[in-house]
């Protein structure tokens, strides 16, 4: 035969049963077991979440790699497009600069009338020193024609065409300029060469001549106007057993960089060579 306990005495027993696991919780009894469980299950969760996101870097990264490599392909797009922007701005500001020079040149020389030209091609000869401009015949040019910068003497019209003009450069083998030198007044030929080097012939002896003497065109001999600088000297040859003295010359213009000349259109030159060879009567 069953004992049955009353309802309310079973109450009773689950509520201090309650009560009492409610205080040994409280006083720390269960605590070592309560942290065993938090570790187990910290554990199980932190396991789950680094498989689930290896799955999700598996399934994501490759898409994620094509898209970096499109973005960097546009940065790379970009950079280049600015590249080429500040190239071709740098381009127009040396141009600008350089025409503005010449600008000052001609305001400063207002005895000549000029004409200027852009350098358009070169001879393509390693023994000739020659450029092409966009400026003819059409536009005044004539053969003879001095071609200056602000920098000094560049050379002289050689060939013309309607819309262009060749330019035969100081340094050419072929050249020849009657110089002197600022300090001393000394009166010497500046030569072209076929390496483009420049050097001064035809020096007296007994003149001084010294590095850094400043060269000026004399104006004599008809083929340029007079004072137009040409360069310095670097370098001087002087042995008794010769007539004359020789002279390396730095020109003042930078003939690898020229881009825009002057020609002076109000010269004309005159050709005394058959003053010079012809015996007279």
């Amino acid at each position: 035969m069953k004992t049955s306990f009353p309802l309310s005495l079973q109450t009773a027993i689950i509520v201090l049963i309650s009560l009492g696991l409610i205080l040994l919780a409280l006083g720390g009894v269960f605590a070592p077991v309560t942290n065993q469980f938090q570790r187990l299950g910290v554990g199980v969760q932190t396991w789950v979440s680094t498989r689930y996101l290896a799955i999700v870097d598996f399934l994501t990264v490759p898409r994620d790699v094509a898209s970096l490599r499109q973005r960097n392909s546009e940065l790379e797009a970009e950079v280049a497009r600015l590249q080429s922007q500040v190239i071709d701005l740098q381009q127009r500001v040396t141009e600008t600069e350089i025409l503005s020079a010449l600008v000052d040149f001609a305001r400063a020389n207002p005895v000549y009338t000029y004409k200027a030209a852009a350098v358009i091609g070169r001879d393509p000869s390693p023994f000739l020193r020659y450029v092409i401009i966009n400026v003819g015949s059409n536009a005044g040019v004539l053969p003879g024609m001095p071609v200056v910068t602000d920098k000094g003497l560049v050379g002289r019209v050689d060939a013309v065409l309607a819309e262009a003009a060749r330019i035969q450069l100081i340094t050419d083998s072929a050249s020849a300029v009657n110089i002197r030198l600022q300090t001393s007044d000394t009166e010497a030929m500046l030569s072209g060469s076929i390496t483009g080097d420049l050097s001064l012939d035809m020096i007296p002896q007994d003149a001084t001549v010294q590095i850094g003497d400043v060269v000026l065109t004399s104006g004599l001999g008809g083929g340029y106007p007079p004072n137009i600088l040409v360069g310095q000297v670097i370098n001087v040859r002087k042995l008794d057993s010769e007539l004359f003295q020789t002279a390396a010359i730095q020109p003042n213009v930078d003939f690898n960089r020229l881009q825009f000349v002057l020609v002076i259109t109000n010269f004309k030159p005159v050709d005394i060579t058959p003053l010079i060879t012809t015996p007279g009567p």
